[in-house]
């Protein structure tokens, strides 16, 4: 039985929004279509996924707390396993950047050759995964979601990536793997000590956090969920899968990849492992700020030193999620909006500048930003998107990640002013990284063997320009994906202003 906290008919909206995707690749698969079928039905899938994620952002996104709209269904009542799914304002920003970043990489991987109904197929099963971790609030559909996302995106590295393809889906594999099974072992542990206590098995997420647990139990459990966030995030020093997975996987692969995988590690944090062990939060928040400026630091230094574009915009990933996680040790509702607010716009500006570096990869055959130069005069549309995502990346006043960030820095300077004073300087070797990135990708000298590169393509404008619309239109009017976070964020954080 389905029930929901709004007025809309009784429809499964969320099981739509993971069903559909799932749909869609099992049609890619099972009827032998052909490539162009395949795309075209990835295409469709995914705007039909992104039309409900809109419909439900513009309908819900007014801010209040609680569900905006939840399932429940008992699925294997012995063990007390729900089929559980809810949406709030958080999971609902989410969900709509997973709609709107899968379209993308559609279109991205359009000129795809190899087995592309494969391709395309795995596409949308990641899609299915990403919208279930978003939305399940159960913790064993949660973890089925989360081991689901893990192997299309193994696949679509190791099939179809760069030439160190098969090391980096390796790693990635093993070290997410690793992370999975400790917080598989915090579950059941914690599901156990649940039963013990209440005599009525449950893994539901409310239930489970109603159980009494002494520190040091707190601690251990803890230790395991964050084990499994802290490497899918990455946190330093757990991040050292990232660079190699982010740079051999094919171009769609690793929008997916910085835009929305990356995400589930931070969520993870916001909706399981902070509310089930708030002592062991509590006391770890400093700790966890450590390690976020850390990596803000140590992230923007390797940045620096890269000569591989994809490999530079790679490790800002890591500095900028840095940032995130900062504020969110900040806890203060402030902070964590920002930090919210700024996964999402890193998201789509970073995903933005990998798809750039992919087309520039198509037309120059190479990521050596050495042989990049001389862009701005050979392709000025091209280098005009690249440039904007390159300063909006850097936090310019008015582009989409400055809001997040000013708002992270401000409430963490509220909390703890000193954190807000170190993490400054890494603002400015952003700055660094990016500045010199930009200086001599357009405006280096252009290899003397380089011929002639075409400008943008009508599929390649379609692209970037809803990339680009909405980093201005987050940097200069983000209220409107702020106000779905103001009675979440107060509800997480106990009432705290």
């Amino acid at each position: 039985m389905t029930t929901m906290a709004t007025s809309l008919p009784q429809f499964p909206w969320l099981s739509l929004l993971i069903g559909l995707p799932l749909a869609g690749a099992l049609l890619c698969l099972l009827q032998r279509r052909s490539a162009i079928e395949c795309r075209w039905l990835a295409l469709v899938t995914t705007l039909t996924t992104l039309m409900i994620a809109l419909w439900l952002f513009v309908t819900h996104g007014d801010g209040q707390a609680g569900w905006l709209l939840r399932e429940d269904a008992a699925w294997i009542p012995r063990f007390g396993i729900r089929y559980t799914l809810g949406l709030d304002g958080i999971s609902l920003l989410l969900v709509l950047l997973t709609a709107f970043l899968h379209t993308v990489a559609v279109l991205i991987a359009w000129p795809e050759q190899r087995r592309v109904p494969l391709f395309m197929a795995l596409l949308l099963i990641l899609e299915s995964g990403l919208m279930g971790v978003f939305l399940a609030v159960d913790l064993v559909l949660f973890y089925l979601f989360w081991e689901a996302m893990l192997l299309p995106m193994v696949f679509l590295i190791g099939i179809w990536g760069e030439e160190g393809r098969r090391r980096a889906a390796v790693r990635f594999f093993l070290y997410t793997l690793a992370g999975s099974l400790a917080m598989l072992i915090a579950m059941i542990a914690l599901y156990l000590l649940h039963a013990a206590q209440s005599g009525a098995p449950s893994f539901a997420l409310a239930d489970l956090a109603q159980t009494r647990l002494t520190l040091t139990q707190e601690y251990l459990l803890f230790g395991g969920f964050m084990l499994a966030f802290a490497i899918k995030a990455p946190l330093v020093p757990f991040h050292t899968w990232q660079p190699d997975a982010l740079s051999e996987s094919p171009a769609a692969g690793s929008v997916d990849l910085t835009g929305l995988l990356l995400k589930t590690g931070l969520y993870g944090m916001i909706r399981f492992a902070f509310p089930l062990f708030p002592n062991a939060t509590r006391n770890c928040l400093p700790f966890l700020a450590a390690l976020a400026l850390l990596g803000l630091f140590h992230a923007a230094w390797s940045a620096y030193r890269q000569e591989d574009v994809k490999r530079i915009l790679a490790y800002s990933s890591i500095s900028h999620l840095g940032l995130v996680v900062l504020g969110l040790a900040a806890w203060n509702a402030t902070a964590w909006q920002g930090s919210i607010l700024l996964m999402v716009t890193h998201g789509i500006v970073t995903g933005a500048l990998f798809a750039v570096v992919a087309m520039l990869r198509a037309r120059t055959g190479t990521r050596d930003l050495a042989e990049l130069g001389g862009l701005w005069g050979a392709a000025p549309a091209l280098s005009a998107f690249f440039l904007l995502f390159a300063l909006a990346s850097l936090g310019l006043p008015g582009l989409a990640n400055f809001t997040g960030e000013i708002l992270v820095l401000l409430g963490t300077f509220h909390t703890q002013p000193l954190w807000a004073l170190l993490a400054l300087p890494g603002l400015v070797f952003a700055a660094a990284y990016l500045l010199r990135l930009v200086q001599g990708a357009l405006w280096g000298p252009a290899p003397a063997n380089r011929g002639a590169i075409a400008d943008l393509t009508v599929r390649e404008w379609l692209v970037l320009v809803p990339l680009a619309l909405l980093t201005v239109w987050i940097g200069l009017y983000p209220a409107p994906f702020l106000a779905p976070l103001a009675g979440p964020v107060q509800a997480a954080l106990g009432g705290l202003p």
